[in-house]
């Protein structure tokens, strides 16, 4: 691809905008429609993410002829142009180039552009072949509206991010991505993992409860079927919405591959039937990087760290391309000090960082739940569906081998690590389990809280996937509210616990505090579904805990 990036003149960037001006032209001039009848259509959106203070990521998927869909390998490359705007009338063009829609890349499209000016909004879109084929017009995608992140080191007031996880499409509507696209206060949205899942249609949730069939209708284990998995997922008009409101920041978690993926396998995959397991996680992490706007990190993971000028650093972890095999709950395992979830490489990477930022907050996307969980006494009838959410055998035990419980060398290590350093205001971002909760992360839970609090946990419900009263079938409420009551009584560093709802978060940071308002939509099955703010919970700066907040930011 071409890029051209606005910046000081000079002759040669001068021929080069007189030549991206002549490239583009057919942009302006072009149909506004995303679909033409004999040529290129744009049926999945655009998107932004990974905002830098100079830069963004521009993703969108052209279809060049009806059966050029999403896996096929069908299709003709396709010239594309892009361009970038200070304005949603393009009068103001910040940059603008040249790319193709490759069938090598199932037509997907990513721009990174650089050159643009920090805390900045900017509307984007494409256009597929410009002068069309056989001298038609060429196509103009949807436009989007994205948003680069403060100049590094600078003063910022105050960041807002939507935050979200656990979407299974046949579960239900993603109406939490329409309400989080009708804000306009948000820089990003974060997307903490289980962004498609990989099952079989009625395999999770059961038959008779699905909303909505998955395609492909098997379980997916193909490049071919992790495309067209994530080629349906963004025919969503409310997950569109959302790509074109606001820059999103994803890491994967393990249903972008297979249900508690580890290195060398999953609990969802049988070596020889399934094929091989380093095929699929090839297989998915491809598709993954051709149809996020997520910048591929170190050794083609999605570890990596953003700035948000000197208020926040954002640190996002990989947690299942690393980890070890999850353990047998009770067998001791678990505090092996050869285990990882993070693998030595990104645990040094994720110390050094934190304990190296001069941010006045250190965010961590965590994908799974650090803060410890012992379930204490619970009714046995609640003791199995709490088992399923958690990772836990049905029986019973008092740890989630699938989260950082399963890990504890690690968790210890990098714990002692924030006490030793001195590093505060440590806050953990986190989804996987979908029920919301607000946790302090104890340096010793079995004696808090008369033991200190290293940072705080912020966890967010599903978007619509299962939670305790789907599992049992019963009205929210139900039987919740005695389960909760036990985990927080089993766990004092547990401040809260929804665990029937199904919504979104949004954390909004300041220099005073970082405070996650958590939302909750009406009705998963309905297209229509409203939202309400149900808590807010915030972390004042310097001490490390929760409490509870008794309005939303606004």
């Amino acid at each position: 691809m071409t890029r051209r990036h606005l910046s000081a003149p000079s002759r040669r960037t001068v021929v080069k905008a007189a030549a991206a001006t002549a490239v583009a032209a057919p942009v302006l001039a072009a149909t506004t429609s995303a679909r033409a009848a004999d040529g290129p259509a744009f049926l999945h959106g655009v998107a932004s993410g990974d905002p830098l203070p100079d830069g963004i990521l521009l993703w969108t998927r052209v279809t060049p002829a009806p059966d050029a869909v999403p896996g096929s390998g069908l299709g003709a490359d396709t010239p594309m142009v892009w361009e970038i705007a200070e304005d949603k009338a393009f009068s103001r063009v910040a940059a603008r180039g040249t790319a193709v829609a490759r069938a090598g890349s199932d037509h997907t499209v990513k721009v990174d552009v650089r050159g643009l000016r920090p805390a900045t909004a900017y509307w984007f879109r494409f256009a597929a072949a410009p002068g069309g084929t056989e001298g038609g017009q060429g196509v103009v995608s949807p436009v989007g509206r994205t948003r680069t992140a403060p100049a590094t080191g600078a003063a910022v007031p105050g960041i807002r991010f939507g935050v979200v996880s656990c979407a299974n499409w046949e579960a239900g509507w993603f109406s939490p991505y329409r309400h989080l696209a009708a804000r306009p206060d948000l820089d990003a949205v974060l997307h903490l993992g289980d962004y498609v899942y990989e099952y079989a249609s009625g395999s999770y949730p059961a038959g008779d409860t699905v909303v909505r069939p998955h395609a492909p209708l098997h379980e997916i284990l193909t490049l071919a079927d992790y495309r067209t998995r994530h080629g349906t997922y963004k025919t969503d008009t409310d997950l569109q919405a959302l790509h074109a409101a606001h820059p999103v920041i994803a890491i994967w978690d393990d249903h972008e591959f297979a249900n508690d993926a580890w290195s060398g396998g999953a609990e969802n995959h049988t070596p020889g039937a399934e094929g091989a397991w380093a095929a699929r996680v090839a297989a998915a992490k491809q598709a993954y990087f051709e149809w996020m706007p997520v910048r591929a990190s170190t050794e083609g993971t999605v570890y990596r760290r953003l700035s948000f000028g000197n208020l926040a650093e954002l640190h996002l972890l990989d947690l299942r391309s690393f980890r070890s095999e999850q353990a047998s709950t009770g067998d001791g395992a678990v505090d092996d000090p050869e285990r990882s979830i993070t693998g030595r490489a990104q645990l040094d990477w994720l110390k050094a960082g934190l304990a190296g930022s001069d941010a006045t907050w250190k965010l961590v996307g965590t994908s799974v739940m650090i803060s410890p969980v012992a379930f204490g006494a619970l009714p046995a009838h609640l003791l199995a569906p709490l088992a399923q959410l958690l990772g836990l055998p049905a029986e019973g035990l008092a740890v989630n081998v699938d989260q950082w419980d399963g890990y504890t060398d690690d968790r210890k290590e990098l714990i002692s690590h924030l006490r030793d350093r001195s590093v505060t205001n440590t806050v953990f971002l986190t989804g996987d389990i979908h029920m919301a909760w607000a946790n302090d992360v104890p340096v010793k839970a079995a004696t808090y809280p008369l033991s200190a609090s290293a940072a705080t946990e912020f966890v967010v419900t599903s978007v619509t996937s299962d939670n305790l009263d789907d599992i049992l079938r019963v009205a929210p409420q139900t039987v919740s509210v005695v389960a909760a009551a036990a985990v927080k009584a089993a766990n004092r560093h547990v401040k809260w616990v929804d665990m029937d709802s199904h919504g979104y978060g949004v954390l909004d940071v300041t220099a005073e505090r970082s405070q996650m308002d958590y939302y909750v939509v009406s009705d998963r099955t309905r297209k229509d579904a409203t939202a309400s703010w149900v808590r807010s919970y915030r972390t004042r700066s310097g001490t490390q805990k929760i409490e509870r907040a008794g309005t939303p930011v606004r």
